[in-house]
């Protein structure tokens, strides 16, 4: 793996690890700095300021890498990182740790930069491939982030933060040092100053063909995603009787599944298979995965069937590549950054309708749950074959 593979890849693994380790201390975090024991409301609120700026920020980031380079507007995202951190560590009031996931939230956004570096850098034909290690590498700071916060925390509440705050400030000094700019001469710039508003950066792209369908494949998929999040611990407990162990454990186990499959098998599927069929036999795993999840009767069935849930994911590297083909080259930060936004446009709406739904189905089955989540693969299918029509553009 070549110097800037590693830090880009470095770069979206920490990403990952900073989602994941807020998790297991954020309650009591909340906690001790709002003096309640009741602290949903707070979770909700700080879960939807990050997506928030997410939203906003993703295609700011994407087109101003589009003017000025990938480089220096990654480098921002890093400082910006660690402030966040920083600040999370120094937090004994609410107002501080709201700045800090404000802070997250917008530098979380240089996902958008990392991917259009991952396109200027890889010929079309090692997309899919860089964009399976991309996802492999946030599955690996996934299952990291959680541990590194449970453990950490058992000593001091605040010392993963700060544990990521060096980790992010050493990332950045090594970007700074050794990390080319990947934006060449042949790769012009646009004037992206419209594209500063997130809505009319989705306007910007209307005209091109087939991407409206796209994004809203891209919107599809991220917000069944988050039937996972919402749902699994509750479905787990109610259907199983698992307790915590069981439940952080079966997650830990899909999340290495997923690394795993996401680091080895995507540039294979789409070297014999093509991209748009890797997709379909992504999102057909995944379907039969979630069938066989609403029927389980017994947990151990779970962990058998995550190999065919893990390999549900071979299709989101295949489809990103896609993506990339659909635009110029000059387009790339921009596009990556409105992707970006509607992934984190899903995580904003979706969590409410899944938690909806599984109120809903919990009292007489709460496997149903996740034939809801088919039902609506099944239904946005039309819309993901439309999306999937041959490119019109490629790129170097």
């Amino acid at each position: 793996m070549n110097r800037s593979l590693f830090i880009i890849f470095s770069t979206i693994a920490l990403d990952a690890v900073g989602i994941g380790l807020i998790f297991p201390i954020l309650p009591a975090l909340l906690q001790e700095i709002t003096h309640h024991h009741q602290t949903a409301l707070y979770i909700g609120l700080l879960g939807s300021l990050y997506a928030v700026m997410q939203f906003i920020f993703s295609p700011i980031l994407g087109a101003l890498s589009d003017k000025f380079g990938r480089r220096p507007i990654l480098l921002l995202s890093l400082a910006g990182s660690a402030i966040n951190y920083l600040l999370l560590t120094l937090s004994h009031n609410l107002v501080l740790l709201l700045i800090g996931r404000i802070i997250a939230g917008m530098s979380s956004a240089n996902m958008s930069v990392a991917s259009a570096y991952l396109v200027d850098i890889a010929k079309p034909e090692q997309r899919a491939k860089y964009f399976g290690l991309m996802s492999a590498m946030f599955g690996a700071g996934f299952i990291i982030g959680p541990i590194l916060g449970g453990l950490l925390g058992e000593y001091w509440l605040r010392l993963p933060f700060l544990i990521a705050a060096i980790l992010t400030a050493l990332n950045f000094l090594l970007a700074y040092w050794a990390l080319p700019e990947s934006k060449t001469a042949d790769h012009p710039h646009q004037d992206s100053a419209i594209t500063l508003n997130p809505f009319k950066a989705f306007a910007s792209v209307r005209s091109i063909p087939n991407v409206v369908p796209l994004i809203a494949t891209f919107f599809i998929l991220s917000a069944t995603g988050e039937a996972y999040a919402v749902c699994w611990a509750l479905w787990g407990h109610a259907a199983f009787q698992w307790n915590t162990f069981w439940i952080g454990l079966s997650l830990g186990m899909f999340g290495l599944c997923q690394m795993l499959v996401q680091a080895f098998v995507p540039q294979h599927a789409s070297k014999f298979l093509g991209d748009r069929n890797t997709v379909f036999v992504g999102i057909s795993c995944t379907c039969l995965a979630l069938g066989g999840m609403a029927f389980a009767q017994q947990g151990w069935i779970i962990f058998a069937i995550m190999p065919l849930f893990a390999l549900g994911s071979i299709g989101t590297p295949s489809l990103q590549a896609l993506a990339s083909q659909k635009v110029s080259p000059e387009q790339q930060g921009q596009f990556q950054g409105i992707i970006a936004s509607t992934i984190s446009l899903a995580s904003m709406f979706a969590p409410l309708l899944f938690s909806t739904l599984y109120f809903q189905f919990q009292a007489v089955w709460p496997g149903a749950i996740w034939l809801s989540v088919v039902m609506i693969y099944l239904l946005a299918l039309p819309i993901v074959i439309r999306s999937l029509k041959p490119n019109i553009h490629s790129s170097k």
